[in-house]
């Protein structure tokens, strides 16, 4: 997937990224019932436009080649930072990678031993920590309402992902288990939508 569009179709269509992502933002944000600052609305939207390429998700080296390191990894290298500025941008791209691939890759991570709330822990701190650092008082609320409503954004994020991706029967069957294991109302309405009605009765530890 490295390198290409999250959702190709739906954006040659459109050509304009930012236009395309800011109606799905806005549609979301309403559907979740969620009222933001029009500064988040618009980062949320670049922020999506800047990850359409996934390999945006990943650092640099000195020679321009992609870098796939941990969050871990990254959050140390941002504490041990001394540069102002440079600190706030490496803890601002934790948050960033954070969101998003809590969003995108919900139902992936799900999966994993790493999952979505690793994320939102990692993700929310680096927010705050952006924010604690900015010097301008715009800047700071902006941080701290990406900071304090980040599970809700990655719920956004998720809803605009499922609403943009091609819905395989293998994409079907990872939306039904994420919904058995966390009885989603968002993966419980995407399903119905698909004509499949979820069993309530079944357990929710099912493998």
């Amino acid at each position: 997937m490295r390198g290409k569009p999250v959702s190709q179709q739906n954006l040659e269509v459109v050509g304009n990224s930012e236009a395309f992502f800011y109606e799905r933002v806005v549609e979301a944000l309403g559907r979740h019932r969620i009222g933001v600052m029009p500064e988040t609305e618009a980062y949320l939207v670049k922020l999506l436009s800047q990850f359409m390429f996934t390999e945006n998700l990943y650092g640099r080296d000195g020679d321009g080649n992609l870098r796939d390191e941990s969050l871990v990894n990254r959050l140390k290298e941002a504490i041990d930072e001394q540069q102002g500025e440079l600190q706030r941008l490496l803890f601002r791209q934790i948050g960033d990678v954070s969101l998003y691939t809590a969003g995108f890759f919900q139902d992936s991570l799900n999966r994993k031993l790493v999952d979505v709330e690793y994320y939102i822990d990692m993700g929310g701190q680096a927010y705050r920590n952006v924010a604690s650092r900015a010097e301008a008082e715009n800047w700071r609320n902006l941080y701290l309402e990406l900071a304090t409503k980040f599970s809700a954004f990655v719920e956004v994020l998720a809803d605009i992902s499922q609403a943009t991706a091609p819905k395989t029967e293998q994409d079907l069957l990872r939306i039904y288990e994420n919904w058995v294991r966390t009885r989603s109302t968002r993966a419980e309405k995407t399903l119905k939508e698909a004509g499949i009605i979820p069993n309530a009765n079944i357990k929710k530890d099912w493998q």
